[in-house]
């Protein structure tokens, strides 16, 4: 059995988890409290306009291949907004049904405030386990 050490599960899973659900938690928890702020407020801000655009969410759906990953990455993508994404989805967002093309960019803008996140947890890893300060 490995020595347990500061890069032990025990000290990066519980922020990898608190950093999905709320944006930003993470870097709360390790004390790096303007990171934090500012990666919660762009994820914020993207979720928002993406919501005042009337943006998608995805749903996992079946299909050809090309519909499979597109569908579920951006269900993924959506996903990894955490509570944001809990919250529009438990209050019943649904994408209202309206011309043009802006309902498209909030769908980008949705799945983009996850993969945004995924990027801040991944940076809450590396600062628990010391690969970065």
């Amino acid at each position: 059995m490995p020595p347990t050490d500061n890069k032990s599960i025990t000290r990066w899973l519980p922020i990898l988890g608190v950093a999905w659900l709320i944006p930003g938690g993470g870097h709360f928890l390790l004390g790096h409290r303007f990171r934090g702020l500012i990666l919660a407020s762009a994820t914020v801000l993207l979720v928002v306009a993406g919501l005042a655009m009337g943006g998608a969410m995805f749903e996992p759906q079946r299909g050809d291949l090309f519909t499979t990953l597109i569908y579920y990455g951006g269900f993924v993508g959506d996903l990894s907004s955490g509570i944001l994404y809990v919250l529009a989805v438990s209050l019943g967002y649904d994408q209202v049904e309206m011309a043009g093309h802006v309902h498209d960019y909030g769908t980008k803008f949705l799945v983009g405030a996850g993969l945004f996140n995924i990027l801040a947890m991944v940076d809450a890893y590396e600062i628990a386990t010391g690969k970065k300060s």
